[in-house]
C-alpha cells in the first residue's frame, strides 16, 4: 500500500505544473546570444525557406496615419507555390490536420504560400522585462495562473504547455487600444451576414511602460466592446477584466439596452456558444483563448515548422466582400508563411466535460500567440479549425493576432470572422491618450450603454 500511495503522489507530481523558477541565470543569456529577446530561434532553418530574424519590422511606412488600414509591406512578392487537396500530400508534415480537413472538404480551397518574413518586433522595454522574467516567472494555481512577472513574455525558455500557454495570454499585442471591428457569420450555404460591429477598446496594465512589479494591480488586461450595428444590439456592450492570477477574480460584465443596467456574466465561458458570433465560435476560442482554460491538461508536444497565416495587412484591408467567399475565406487574399511554431496539445481532464474534448494549439515562436488551432470531438472527429490573420503594426511595433481570427465548424461548414477591421472607420491602433482602468468599470459601461 505505502509503493501504491507512493506511485500516486509521484504521478501526481509529474502531472502537475511545477512552481519555481523557469531558468536559471545561464541559461537566460541564451535571450541576447542564439535566441531572439522574446525566445524564438534566432537562426534561421537549414534549407533557408525560415530566414534569420533581424529584429522585426519596426520602419513605419512613409505616410502613414494612425488607425488607417496598414499597408502590405510585401505587396509586390509573387507566390512561391499554392497547396490544395492535389499536392497536400507532398506538404502534409507542414500542414495543420485542420488545413488538410478544409482542402479534402472543399477541393477548391488552398493555401497560396509566400517568402517568410519573421516581421515581429516589440518595443526595446518589452524585451528587458522579458530578460527579467525568464528568471523569475512562475507557474501559479495549477498552471493557471502566474506569477513574479511584468512587461515581457513570462516563459520565453518553455518547459511545458502551460507555460507556452501563458505566453499567449501576456503576448505583446500593445498597451493601450481602439479599433472599431466587425463579426461576420458565412451560413453552410454561403450567406454572409453582419453578426455585430461596434467599438473595442482594450488596456494592458501588465504592459504600461511606465510601471513596475510593484505597481502592478494583477489585472493583465481589460477589454471592452461597445455595439453599433445591427440595430437590434445598438447600444450592448460587454467588459472583461482578465487576472494574472487567482489573487484576483476574472469579471465579466454585460450592458442590455432593454433592461437598461449592468449585469455580471459569471458563466460565459469554456464551450457557451459565443453570441456575438451566431452560436458558431465558442467563447473560449474568442481571442484564439479566452478565459480559463482548467478543464484540459496541457502537454507541450514540441516545435516544427508548419504553414501558418502570417503578416495578412492585405487581407485585413479588404472588402468585406471580396474577402468572405462561401464556404471560406478567399483563397488569393490570405498570405501563409512557413514559421516555427510550439505544438500544445489540450486534452480533457478527468471529470470534466467539454463539447471539444481535445485540441491542438499551434503558437508562433516569434510572437507566442495561437496562431491556428485544431479541435477533436468525443469520437475522435477532427470538427473544428481556427485561425488568425495576423496584422503587420510597425508602428507599435507589434505582429497582432488579435484582429481578424475566426473558426470553421467542419460539420456543418459555416464559419466566422471577428474583430475584422475591414471597412472600418478606426483599424486597430494605440490610444492617445492612453486609456485608464476606470475606463473599465461598470459604472463606466453603464454611463456608455445608451443608444
Amino acid at each position: 500500500m505505502k509503493n501504491i500511495t507512493f506511485l500516486i503522489t509521484l504521478i501526481t507530481v509529474l502531472a502537475t505544473p511545477l512552481s519555481f523558477a523557469a531558468v536559471t541565470a545561464d541559461e537566460a543569456t541564451k535571450l541576447k546570444t542564439t535566441l531572439t529577446p522574446l525566445g524564438g530561434e534566432r537562426a534561421g532553418n537549414k534549407d533557408g525557406s525560415i530566414p534569420a530574424w533581424d529584429g522585426g519590422a519596426t520602419k513605419v511606412p512613409a505616410g502613414y496615419k494612425s488607425g488607417d488600414p496598414r499597408p502590405d509591406l510585401f505587396a509586390s512578392e509573387k507566390v512561391l507555390y499554392s497547396i490544395d487537396v492535389k499536392n497536400m500530400d507532398k506538404y502534409a508534415d507542414k500542414l495543420t490536420d485542420g488545413v488538410k480537413a478544409l482542402m479534402k472538404k472543399y477541393p477548391d480551397y488552398r493555401i497560396d504560400v509566400y517568402p517568410t518574413h519573421r516581421s515581429a518586433a516589440a518595443p526595446q522595454w518589452v524585451y528587458e522585462n522579458t530578460f527579467k522574467n525568464a528568471t523569475r516567472a512562475k507557474l501559479v494555481d495549477g498552471g493557471q495562473g502566474v506569477d513574479g512577472v511584468y512587461g515581457g513574455i513570462p516563459f520565453p525558455l518553455p518547459k511545458d504547455g502551460y507555460e507556452v500557454i501563458q505566453n499567449h495570454r501576456l503576448a505583446w499585442i500593445g498597451y493601450s487600444i481602439v479599433s472599431n471591428s466587425s463579426a461576420w457569420v458565412v451560413t453552410s450555404d454561403g450567406k454572409r451576414s453582419l453578426a455585430s460591429a461596434g467599438i473595442e477598446r482594450i488596456h494592458r496594465p501588465y504592459y504600461d511602460p511606465h510601471g513596475s512589479p510593484a505597481t502592478f494591480k494583477g489585472y493583465y488586461n481589460y477589454s471592452k466592446f461597445y455595439a453599433t450595428d445591427p440595430g437590434s444590439k445598438a447600444g450592448e456592450s460587454i467588459m472583461e477584466h482578465a487576472s494574472i492570477n487567482s489573487n484576483n477574480a476574472r469579471g465579466l460584465w454585460q450592458y442590455l439596452v432593454g433592461q437598461r443596467r449592468v449585469r455580471k456574466g459569471p458563466s460565459v465561458a469554456y464551450d457557451t456558444p459565443d453570441a456575438v458570433t451566431s452560436g458558431i465560435g465558442l467563447v473560449d476560442e474568442a481571442f484564439m483563448l479566452f478565459g480559463p482554460l482548467d478543464k484540459y491538461e496541457l502537454k507541450l508536444v514540441g516545435k516544427k515548422e508548419v504553414y501558418i497565416p502570417y503578416n495578412n495587412n492585405r487581407a485585413d484591408a479588404a472588402k468585406i466582400a471580396d474577402l468572405l467567399q462561401p464556404k471560406s475565406l478567399n483563397p488569393s487574399l490570405v498570405r501563409w508563411e512557413l514559421h516555427r511554431v510550439w505544438v500544445v496539445e489540450a486534452a480533457l481532464a478527468t471529470g470534466k466535460r467539454h463539447v471539444v474534448p481535445k485540441r491542438r494549439y499551434y503558437v508562433d515562436e516569434d510572437t507566442w500567440q495561437i496562431i491556428l488551432i485544431d479541435g477533436w470531438d468525443a469520437n475522435n472527429e477532427l470538427v473544428r479549425t481556427n485561425f488568425t490573420l495576423t496584422l503587420l503594426a510597425p508602428d507599435i511595433p507589434a505582429l497582432i493576432g488579435q484582429t481578424e481570427w475566426g473558426g470553421y465548424d467542419l460539420r456543418t461548414g459555416a464559419y466566422y470572422l471577428n474583430m475584422a477591421t475591414n471597412e472600418m472607420p478606426t483599424q486597430y491602433k494605440p490610444a492617445v491618450p492612453a486609456l485608464a482602468p476606470a475606463d473599465f468599470s461598470p459604472e463606466a459601461l453603464a454611463n456608455e450603454g445608451t443608444r
